[in-house]
């Protein structure tokens, strides 16, 4: 290599620095402590003790695990496809209409907001005596202690709580289609849903791909919604992945298990993002 090669490479590194520190720290750190402690028992009081692969051999057999993984994908499944078709009908509109700014603000606000803030105020309009949303139907209906109703109420909430954030995501890949594909598509008779089936949605894989993993994640990281509506009740209905890991960590003060558990989300979440993409590498239009 020339000294004028060399000194690009340098400059490469040093302009990465700041970057690499960060994702050193703030990303491959805390998964190292997290893979170190899972393979230790550790009170959070004592020292800590080498126990091997036996924090992993109970939590893959452990049924209440097991069932909050399921409780969580039960909710993903409710919330990320109807989050996301709620969010492209919304930012259809919002593209068409030329005082849209105030709107996209507006649909926005609930994501913006603490998500505990957000279960706070939906509890009181889930209360069964006095709430809102009762008061409104005329009638009284055990919204978070009817087992059949509470996952669809929290999903409920979730979903209007982000579906404006993947609204605006929406917004921008539609903004950045060329109308010239949609005026040629129109020439060839392609309009209506034929114009969104074979148009539209193909230029908004890259969104789309986006966020339906995004969504995902997210969903699977639900936690401080579902604490302030249920508290994971009735029962173990409304229990997800991420209180069960927060109640192994600090109720059970067994945080070894619960770093076990939060690997095993983290597989999770990698193979549904590698299979996410495998679905959208046939792509059109822009790249990702």
């Amino acid at each position: 290599m020339n000294r004028r090669a060399v000194r690009r490479v340098a400059t490469s590194w040093v302009l990465l620095t700041p970057s690499l520190i960060g994702i050193g720290i703030f990303l491959v750190l805390p998964v190292a402590l997290v893979a170190w402690l899972s393979l230790h028992s550790w009170n959070l009081v004592g020292p800590t003790e080498f126990v091997g692969l036996r924090n992993w051999r109970s939590v893959l057999t452990d049924g209440d695990f097991g069932h909050a993984l399921l409780v969580t994908g039960a909710l993903t499944l409710l919330v990320v496809p109807v989050q996301t078709i709620l969010g492209f009908l919304v930012a259809a509109l919002l593209v068409r209409r030329r005082a849209a700014d105030g709107f996209r603000v507006l649909f926005a606000l609930p994501w913006m907001c603490a998500p505990v803030v957000v279960g706070v105020i939906w509890r009181w309009l889930f209360a069964p005596a006095d709430g809102a949303l009762n008061a409104l139907l005329g009638t009284r209906i055990e919204w978070l202690t009817e087992p059949a109703l509470v996952l669809p109420s929290v999903a409920a909430v979730s979903i209007w709580a982000n579906f404006g954030y993947v609204a605006l995501f929406f917004v921008a890949g539609l903004r950045a289609i060329p109308p010239e594909i949609h005026e040629a598509g129109a020439l060839d008779g392609a309009t209506g849903w034929r114009r969104i089936r074979w148009l539209t949605v193909p230029l908004l894989r890259p969104t789309l791909f986006f966020v339906l993993v995004t969504g995902t994640i997210t969903a699977f990281q639900t936690f401080d919604t579902v604490y302030a509506l249920t508290g994971g009740g009735p029962g173990d209905r409304t229990n997800v992945v991420a209180m069960q890991i927060f109640s192994e960590a600090f109720d059970a003060a067994r945080p070894g298990r619960a770093a076990v558990m939060a690997l095993v989300v983290c597989v999770i979440m990698l193979v549904i993002t590698v299979l996410q993409h495998r679905l959208f590498r046939n792509r059109a239009g822009h790249e990702f």
